[in-house]
């Protein structure tokens, strides 16, 4: 029997706020195989981009258990979660949160060089073409269009190869050409690396190329779909 790549057994997340404890999400049990694409959709508001920064390591869950390709997040300290992220995740925000002294370049290669990766610079160039920016190499994120950026952005996720890809709204910031892009740009990805691919999304049509959609709703799972042809 294959273990999942992604599993979570009674996860809960609380946060402490200005109006006191809140509880983000109660008792989510769920598994995710290798290979497969998960969507996480629901209202705003309902934990989807907190329940992907507790599959990351991200946040640490207030209770349950955590386990990313057979290791428990939870008995990881914070050095320790980042070189296990670094080492087998790629994670894609909204917000690109490229670095602005950075060349599209040296922002891709960066995660590499800190991994020791000898060739972080052709690796680097290799997914910036893969991505379509074989002309962008030395621009600036501020010389870059929004579509342009989440294209580093994802070079920057694949570069290290990663077994799992975690995307939180790729397409949120984009119009609907550029979304669509990157969306083909996202499955390719997958395909190329043969990553396990979780991802938030408001788009409908975004979640209908997943195998598999997990609805929230205030912070719980309400219905866990297994789509017969994810187009």
């Amino acid at each position: 029997m294959t273990l999942p790549v992604l599993s979570l057994e009674h996860a809960a997340l609380s946060l402490d706020g200005n109006a006191g404890r809140v509880d983000i999400l109660h008792d989510i049990t769920l598994s995710v195989a290798q290979n497969e694409t998960l969507g996480l959709v629901g209202p705003s508001g309902s934990g989807k981009s907190s329940l992907l920064m507790l599959m990351g390591g991200l946040e640490r869950a207030t209770s349950g258990k955590i386990n990313a390709l057979g290791q428990d997040l939870g008995r990881m300290d914070e050095d320790a979660l980042a070189r296990f992220r670094r080492n087998t995740m790629g994670v894609v925000f909204q917000n690109f949160h490229l670095i602005p002294t950075m060349t599209a370049l040296e922002n891709v290669a960066t995660p590499l060089e800190l991994a020791g990766q000898k060739d972080a610079f052709s690796r680097a160039q290799a997914e910036l073409d893969a991505v379509g920016l074989s002309h962008r190499h030395e621009h600036y994120p501020a010389q870059l269009s929004g579509g342009e950026q989440q294209r580093v952005a994802l070079a920057r996720a694949a570069a290290p190869r990663p077994k799992i890809l975690l995307a939180d709204e790729p397409t949120g910031n984009l119009d609907e050409t550029n979304g669509a892009a990157i969306v083909d740009l996202l499955f390719d990805l997958r395909d190329r690396h043969g990553a396990t691919l979780v991802l938030v999304t408001h788009s409908h049509s975004l979640a209908r190329k997943c195998d598999r959609v997990i609805r929230l709703r205030d912070g719980r799972i309400t219905e866990d779909t297994r789509q017969e042809a994810a187009e």
